[in-house]
Formats: structure tokens, sequence, C-alpha cells
């Protein structure tokens, strides 16, 4: 009797939690409407606009259309959404090209389709890059799992990128978590459908992210531009140990390491400063850049 009533409180739990996540879409979808965009660009005096790639990418640009460019690549789940507040940054916006991006799978770019490969990503981020190649320095600013794709691009693209901003990110496969236990079984058809789209795609990705960041081992010798890390002490969602193999495989790079003890996962939202001082760092290659001289 007491084993029947333990397994029916499991079923009934997980009938619970499939309900919730079914009736979750419609507000997991961590991104912002066309229209919510148009507004904050209107609320906030941005001449910002927003575009869309042969591909299919969305992403949103503000700032000196002829001045140096700083792409925006979010983490997982996410949007282009997770950068929007720096196009509102006055200094950056007067002295640079802004660009956020929905990554393959999100926002606005083929939302709940998920692309794994970090390859295939960043072919379909590259035609930003190269519709604005005149734009240099070109600097990519990539958090959490938008930080081994920007890294992914440096390889791939190598003339496209003058320099790197990793926050966060998740890059040495050593120290990925092991989670497939229970990842494994959303990404297959007989349970995915039970995800919102966006974590959906996220799962999927994630799950198949080690053996992407095994792929890269070799490959993190290639870059050559300059790179700025930000790590927090306390980031529970990405081992601190990031920033040692950054450190450590970025070997025919200048690597600047920015560590806070006190700093968790969400350096775009809890420390947007960082962020900010590491792109003025890397774009104001001029002395009198930022006096417009």
């Amino acid at each position: 009797m007491v084993k029947y009533q333990v397994k029916t409180g499991i079923l009934v739990t997980l009938f619970v939690c499939i309900l919730l996540l079914v009736t979750s879409h419609a507000c997991m979808t961590f991104r912002m409407s066309s229209k919510e965009i148009d507004s904050y660009f209107s609320k906030n005096n941005i001449n910002g606009s927003q575009h869309s790639t042969n591909q299919r990418i969305h992403y949103i640009k503000a700032g000196d259309p002829n001045g140096p460019l700083v792409l925006f690549v979010h983490g997982s789940p996410g949007s282009l959404s997770a950068f929007i507040h720096f196009l509102n940054d006055t200094l950056l916006n007067q002295k640079l090209l802004l660009i956020s991006t929905d990554r393959p799978g999100f926002g606005y770019s083929d939302f709940g389709m998920a692309q794994p490969s970090l390859s295939k990503q960043a072919a379909a981020l590259a035609p930003i890059l190269k519709d604005h190649k005149n734009n240099r320095p070109i600097i990519l600013v990539g958090h959490s799992l938008g930080g081994p794709l920007v890294g992914r691009i440096a390889m791939d693209y190598p003339d496209l990128v003058d320099g790197l901003i990793l926050v966060a990110p998740s890059i040495d496969p050593a120290l990925e978590p092991n989670e497939t236990w229970w990842r494994a079984p959303f990404a297959t058809p007989f349970l995915s459908w039970v995800l919102p789209r966006s974590l959906r795609a996220s799962n999927e990705e994630i799950y198949q992210l080690k053996p992407q960041l095994e792929d890269m081992l070799t490959e993190w010798a290639k870059i050559t531009c300059p790179v700025i890390v930000i790590q927090g002490e306390k980031d529970s969602l990405v081992a601190p140990g990031n920033a040692d193999f950054a450190k450590a495989k970025l070997v025919n790079a200048q690597v600047d390491i920015i560590r806070k003890p006190e700093m968790n996962h969400f350096v775009p939202w809890t420390n947007p400063e960082l962020i900010r001082e590491a792109i003025l760092k890397l774009a104001t290659t001029q002395p009198a850049y930022l006096s417009g001289n």
C-alpha cells in the first residue's frame, strides 16, 4: 500500500510538472516582441533599427554607422534583449556601432529550432560581420554559451574579428556539469514537446555542448586578437575555472582576466560597467578616439 502511494505521488508530481511546462509556453520566451523593441527605442530616444540576414538571423543596431562594431551574443536561453540596454549607453552609442543579435533558435531567429553546432551558428552570424567589415575594429561580446560561440567565430573568421570579450563563458569541456541524465530525455522527440520552445532549443544545444567544446580544444591557439575574460567567483552556473582555461589555451593572444569575488553569472545585468569598460578598452585603439579628434 505504501509503495502504491509513493508511485502515485511520483506520477502526480510528474504530471503537474509537465502541465506547468505546457502551460508556461507562452510566457517563457525570453524575448521582446518587435513592438516592444521599437517602444524601447522610442522611450529612450535611441535611433535604433531591426534587421534580418538572408539566413533569417534577427538583430538590432544603433549608434555611429561609421564607428567600430560591437556585436553582442547572448547565452542560453536568451535573446538580443539581454544586451539591449547597452544600446542606450550614451558614450557607446555616440562612438560605436552596436549590434545585438538573436542566436539561431532564439528570439526571432527560427525560434525554437535549435542549432547545436557552434560552427553552424558562427556561419549564421558571420554575414552580420561581413556586412559591416569596414567598421573596424570589430569586437565580439559573448555571455555564457555566447562565449564559446564568439570564440568559434574568431577561429573560423579571423579576418572579421579584432577583439573578444568573454563574459562568464562556458568554454572548458572538463568543467561542463554532468547533466545528461536529465537533459537526454528532454532532447528526444518523446519529451521535448513539453518544454517551451526557448527551453527546448536551450536544452538541445547545452546537451550537445561538451563535444563541441572538445572539438575546439586545439583551435583556441588560432586566436591572435586581444581577449578580455570577465568572470565572477560566485558563478553557480559556469565554473570560475573557465577563466583559467582561457588563459591556458589562448597562447597566441593577449589575455586579460577580470575576476570579481562577489559576482555571479548574470554580469550583463548586475555588472554592465565591466563589459562597458572592456568594450572601450578594445575598441578605442587610437589614442585620440575618445576625444573625437
